[in-house]
């Protein structure tokens, strides 16, 4: 068996004396893992690392078997986000929520071409992060969850949406939230795509995606969100401090 594709690595552990087993987000193939022999060497290591884009040869005997992979580097994002404490957060949640949602060998091609794009945006663009609060919206669509926040679930009106429903996923306006409000999940205009870059804004809509993530999370694996994602809310949350006026 052998196929080739390219994609970014989420993560890399030891396996052996010189080897490394390396997931990749790939293209064709969905999240994938191989052994990469020599991976611990000066000459790979620095290619291995979460965020790089790389081009990947697979073989194994058999389709189900763990395999293996030739690795040729295609860019490196270090340098985009050494220097940048947020965009390394980003990079990281990134690929710990990859790593810990997707199901392995299944391929998803629009998150991917979205993945690749924010990935390229880290550190670059100063947009990224209202960029990767839509990121986790396709997210959970993908894992067949998708917010529906086109109109109020109670009413059937699409004005002045506030809340999203614990729930269902559904957005509600404060007419139809009524006494319900404190139960509600916030709803800000930065999840109805109708925002400019205000830090304060994501971490109410990530307050909202973390929500039903974790709940995926909990029926998948019974794991809790990965802490890089609790990281870059503190980091987001020292932005919206930095921002916000004085008085």
């Amino acid at each position: 068996m052998e196929w080739q594709d390219h994609g970014t690595v989420l993560a890399v552990r030891k396996y052996g004396e010189t080897s490394v087993v390396v997931e990749v987000f790939t293209e064709g193939h969905g999240r994938h893992a191989a052994v990469v022999r020599g991976g611990v060497s000066r000459k790979m290591t620095p290619h291995l690392q979460p965020g790089g884009h790389i081009s990947v040869t697979w073989k194994a005997r058999l389709e189900d078997h763990l395999g293996s992979f030739v690795v040729e580097p295609i860019r490196s994002r270090a340098a985009d986000v050494m220097n940048d404490a947020l965009a390394l957060e980003g990079l990281n949640t990134l690929a710990a929520l990859l790593t810990s949602t997707l199901p392995e060998r299944e391929p998803h091609a629009y998150l991917y071409a979205e993945t690749m794009g924010l990935f390229d945006r880290l550190g670059t663009d100063p947009n990224w992060p209202l960029a990767y609060l839509h990121w986790e919206v396709s997210l959970l669509e993908e894992l067949g969850f998708g917010l529906d926040l086109s109109a109020c679930a109670v009413t059937g009106s699409p004005d002045d949406l506030a809340y999203v429903s614990p729930k269902s996923g559904r957005a509600v306006s404060r007419q139809g939230a009524g006494e319900w409000a404190d139960r509600l999940l916030p709803l800000p205009q930065s999840l109805l795509g109708q925002s400019s870059l205000d830090y304060a804004e994501i971490i109410a809509g990530m307050t909202t995606t973390g929500h039903f993530i974790a709940k995926i999370l909990a029926e998948l694996s019974d794991k809790p969100l990965p802490q890089a994602r609790a990281r870059l809310l503190d980091r987001l949350a020292k932005k919206a401090a930095q921002a916000a006026p004085p008085f």
